[in-house]
């Protein structure tokens, strides 16, 4: 996950209905040709969203290397992520979906749930060595349906310079997170920067403070909820985060921390080539605060799973498993962790990028608990992820205290 913009859930619950509807009715859930046999299969299709120059040329490259000890041609298409589920529905439809198909993971289990995927266990793929949660992320109903070669997640990003200019340490609690957020905050600065938006992208920050004080997605209008929340209320109320923290993005935060108007921020390894460029800012990441000692950390987990589609052809898929396979083996996913800075998802993997990587380090570690954001509630994950932001919103603008927002958005997840 980097900026989660998609159809709303009400349009890709109709979608979904559809898709479901005619899959049924025909037997299986797409294709891209007829039957043909193994020897016969030397190119197949592959569709992701990485639209970046950079990034598509990148993941041309482990497409076709991949391709070739599969023995076929992977021809690869990108589109812009806010139409891609869009146009896996409508493809699922005429079954005509590519042969590999790449998905956000918290997507996995609504397409899987139309029947559009196959089961990996089918074709004998190696899941050994994943994080339980990397796994989950692409499991519909015990069955795994994608893999991610490497997963990504947030942490806290910090100034070097300017905590030890304020005499203060990394704050590993909420308690030390509060003071040192004061002692950083001065005219023109703010000592920490969150995501508060009206989008999932403001819920996908929150959720670390949730889940590690023991909050749970299924139930928001308990106490353990309202102490997050609480948090972030004080924050602001206490002038160390700023009001525009309603309306920024994670691209934005790492605007105002490029330019020192924040000490520290909460945000992903995607920012980090940014980072890089800027040899006088110095910085470092550490694993999020909980609200006490002794808590563990659990964070959100963003990345995207390769599937293989249903179509009219086992060749096809078959080799489509090759390739998908060869993605996610050690010396692939090393490689392309490299490549995005992001973590590989096979734990001995990740151990060795940390090593080799010092500056990934910190969301390694934070990635080691991290779990995947439809884990509780499957394909109901978007309807609440909506009442979670709207729920911040009304907190952070004082229109409610944190109990009543998150009451208001227990009976808005519950009511979807």
């Amino acid at each position: 996950m980097k900026s989660p913009a998609r159809p709303s859930a009400r349009r890709i619950t109709t979608l979904l209905g559809t898709v479901a509807l005619a899959l049924a009715a025909t037997g299986c859930g797409g294709g891209t040709g007829a039957a043909s046999a193994p020897d016969t299969v030397t190119s197949i299709t592959a569709l992701d969203y990485y639209t970046d120059a950079t990034e598509h040329a990148q993941w041309s490259k482990r497409l076709t290397d991949c391709g070739r000890t599969a023995g076929v041609r992977v021809e690869h298409t990108s589109v812009p992520a806010p139409s891609l589920i869009p146009r896996v529905l409508r493809q699922a439809s005429s079954r005509t979906l590519p042969d590999l198909l790449m998905l956000d993971n918290p997507d996995l289990q609504q397409i899987a749930s139309t029947g559009a995927l196959t089961p990996l266990d089918r074709y004998g793929i190696d899941t050994t060595g994943f994080a339980e949660g990397i796994l989950s992320a692409g499991t519909y109903r015990g069955k795994v349906y994608g893999l991610a070669p490497t997963v990504n997640t947030i942490a806290l990003i910090y100034n070097k310079d300017m905590l030890a200019e304020a005499g203060v340490a990394v704050p590993r609690t909420w308690d030390e997170l509060r003071t040192t957020a004061a002692r950083l905050t001065r005219p023109g600065r703010y000592g920490i920067a969150v995501s508060a938006d009206a989008t999932p992208e403001s819920t996908w920050q929150f959720l670390p403070f949730l889940w590690s004080d023991g909050g749970d997605e299924k139930h928001l209008d308990t106490p353990q909820a309202a102490q997050a929340l609480r948090l972030w209320t004080d924050l602001m109320k206490s002038g160390s985060l700023s009001k525009s923290a309603l309306n920024w993005n994670q691209a934005d935060l790492h605007d105002q921390f490029a330019a020192g108007k924040t000490a520290m921020m909460v945000n992903g390894p995607w920012r980090i080539p940014a980072l890089n460029k800027d040899h006088d800012l110095h910085w470092g990441v550490a694993p999020l605060p909980v609200r006490q000692k002794g808590q563990k950390l659990v964070t959100p987990l963003g990345g995207e799973v390769w599937t293989v589609p249903q179509n009219s052809s086992p060749s096809r898929q078959e080799k489509a498993a090759r390739v998908l396979a060869c993605l996610n083996d050690p010396t692939t996913m090393l490689a392309v962790a490299k490549d995005h800075l992001t973590v590989p998802s096979r734990t001995a993997v990740a151990a060795r990028y940390a090593e080799q990587v010092p500056s990934m380090s910190g969301f390694v570690t934070s990635v080691e608990g991290a779990r995947s954001r439809t884990a509780e509630l499957g394909v109901k994950w978007p309807a609440t992820a909506t009442a979670i932001s709207t729920a911040i919103q009304s907190a952070l603008t004082g229109r409610q205290t944190p109990e009543e927002a998150l009451a208001g958005a227990q009976r808005l997840a519950t009511a979807s």
